[in-house]
């Protein structure tokens, strides 16, 4: 999935363009410790120590599966790096006309979109389609929500902490996810609820998840099950996130392969690549 590209800060980011990139999100871990919580830990204060936990990470790999509403069932992978932000992910809508997953990659403040051969057919070979959006006069800092493809500036770990809004938080029990000792917990929320609640604390925190709430508040989502696997590490591993909107149901899973590990995300070779502002410079021209 990959090139490169080093984050240390938090900025949103994540992708999918096209079929639907919903991708999804939570804090992550792969440690292997023990899942078991102290005896006076309760199931908030675990959620609420994890939730804290992602607020450090500066670059992830995760791995999605679900349903998107109006898309249907998708599934993917990706990595990206906080800042600057870099994420590469590959998505398959198995509901879609699409042959093959489509690749979103974000690296130099621009968004390309494609990588496969039905793409090609109908670019005259070309693969990937760039918008660089300072080329399109869309100002120095890249905004996915005016490519229509708002997805993107999710990030996943800011996601994940959305359960810690529920005031109904419960421990399920023990599972293993990806060879980790994890211990699972769910609970409800609401999105008016969880917009409420962010008050004070990290800015840049505070606004990916206002941002993020507004995008479910939008596809006409009020309230969200939302379930939680811990490892032994105080990191969320994994997390799910069911609701009902406009377009149909919400029920995606999101599980995390790494965290703050190097990711690499290099722009597709130029030959291979269509510039959306030199066609538009064309057409008006």
């Amino acid at each position: 999935m990959g090139s490169s590209v080093r984050g240390s800060a938090r900025r949103r980011a994540t992708g999918a363009g096209l079929a639907a990139l919903l991708l999804a999100g939570g804090a992550v871990g792969c440690q292997k410790g023990a899942a078991d919580k102290s005896p006076a830990m309760t199931p908030a204060a675990a959620v609420a120590k994890a939730a804290k936990n992602s607020e450090g990470i500066t670059s992830l790999r995760y791995k999605m599966a679900g349903k998107v509403p109006g898309e249907g069932r998708v599934s993917g992978e990706a990595a990206m790096s906080m800042k600057p932000l870099a994420m590469s992910m590959k998505m398959t809508a198995q509901d879609q006309a699409t042959k093959g997953p489509v690749e979103i990659r974000l690296v130099d403040k621009a968004m390309y979109i494609g990588g496969n051969a039905q793409m090609a057919k109908e670019m005259d070979g070309k693969s990937w389609i760039k918008f660089d959006l300072s080329a399109l006069g869309a100002g120095k800092e890249l905004n996915a929500d005016q490519l229509g493809a708002g997805q993107a500036e999710k990030n996943p770990a800011s996601e994940s902490t959305f359960l810690t809004g529920s005031k109904d938080v419960k421990k399920v029990g023990t599972e293993t996810v990806d060879g980790v000792k994890t211990t699972h917990y769910r609970g409800t929320v609401t999105v008016d609820a969880l917009k409420a609640s962010l008050k004070g604390g990290n800015k840049t925190v505070r606004e990916q998840r206002e941002k993020s709430l507004e995008q479910y508040k939008k596809m006409g989502i009020d309230s969200m099950t939302m379930d939680m696997w811990v490892d032994g590490d105080d990191h969320t591993k994994q997390f799910r996130m069911r609701g009902e909107a406009d377009k149909g149901p919400l029920d995606m899973t999101i599980t995390f392969l790494d965290i703050n590990q190097p990711v690499k995300v290099t722009a597709p070779p130029a030959k291979e690549t269509a510039d959306l502002a030199e066609m538009l410079k064309g057409a008006q021209s």
